[in-house]
């Protein structure tokens, strides 16, 4: 998991800019499990399985290069490659923060997003954030404090068997299911974005994710590129700790097509993230839970 860095110019930044703030319609017909890209890459089993496992940020496990935490002082997002405070909007009301305890003020430690389902309570995340439900709530759109849409427990963790057997990084990716909340489920309240799968390498995407101990979501947007056979990577800069299971939402689709995290658990230095590639497996592991499969 990226470092969870807080700096001065964090608060500073993020306290500033705070103030200018449908299943699978075709899938593949198998499961079958990619070939591994790499011989430094884990191999990879042959089915997806669903873990039962609690969720806290681990920096011990983090790479060691430091992450600059401070956003760009920019407002506005509109070019290429620039990070800022993303509008609070119907878009990033789906995304949000995973946190454990009584409130997220200062405890979330990554991010994540609603996605359209049959089931109308499923999560995607990056499968390094996740270890078990116990504790484990999500407040989307949360902002300076306030949680506007409510929090919701995580009650389920879907992980693919390359992640759950040998933390393969090309299958950073998990599924979250969230129980009701005063008898409405997610999608209620704030809607979901589709998941979108094979989607072409070069593509522009919508960067979503909240750096740990700032208290709104950042919003670049980029053209990403190919890393490696199974991996994404994006160039925005000031995505610190914290942003790892933000989504990346295709501009031309307003699919999910990545989650930060896969490479390096989502990148080593805060200016280049990488999300593993969203094929048939993350169509089976996201089958699995729409069916409520074992």
């Amino acid at each position: 998991m990226r470092p969870l860095l807080i700096t001065p110019l964090v608060a500073a930044v993020a306290a500033a800019l705070i103030a200018t703030t449908d299943a699978l319609d075709s899938s593949p017909a198998t499961a079958s499990v990619r070939p591994v890209a790499t011989a430094t890459h884990a191999p990879v089993a042959p089915t997806a399985t669903v873990r039962s496992a609690v969720a806290t940020p681990s920096p011990t496990a983090a790479p060691s290069a430091a992450k600059s935490a401070a956003p760009p002082p920019s407002a506005s997002a509109a070019a290429l490659g620039r990070t800022a405070v993303a509008p609070a909007d119907d878009v990033s009301a789906k995304v949000g923060v995973l946190f454990t305890g009584d409130t997220p003020a200062g405890s979330h430690f990554c991010s994540a997003s609603v996605v359209r389902s049959a089931t109308r309570n499923l999560l995607v995340t990056a499968a390094h954030c996740v270890g078990s439900t116990d504790g484990l709530q999500f407040a989307p759109g949360y902002r300076d404090g306030h949680t506007p849409y409510g929090t919701w427990q995580v009650t389920r963790v879907y992980t693919a068997d390359g992640w759950a057997s040998d933390e393969d990084q090309d299958e950073d990716f998990a599924i979250l299911q969230v129980a009701p909340n005063s008898g409405h489920d997610i999608e209620d309240i704030v809607g979901g974005n589709p998941l979108g799968f094979d989607d072409d390498f070069s593509d522009q995407v919508d960067l979503y994710g909240y750096p740990a101990g700032t208290e709104a979501p950042l919003l670049c947007t980029n053209t990403t590129t190919q890393q490696a056979t199974y991996q994404r990577r994006i160039d925005c800069p000031a995505y610190p700790g914290g942003t790892s299971g933000g989504p990346w939402i295709s501009t031309r689709t307003g699919e999910v097509v990545g989650v930060i995290g896969g490479y390096q658990q989502g990148g080593d230095t805060p200016d280049t993230s990488y999300s593993s590639y969203f094929d048939h497996t993350m169509t089976a592991l996201y089958r699995k839970a729409v069916t409520g499969s074992a």
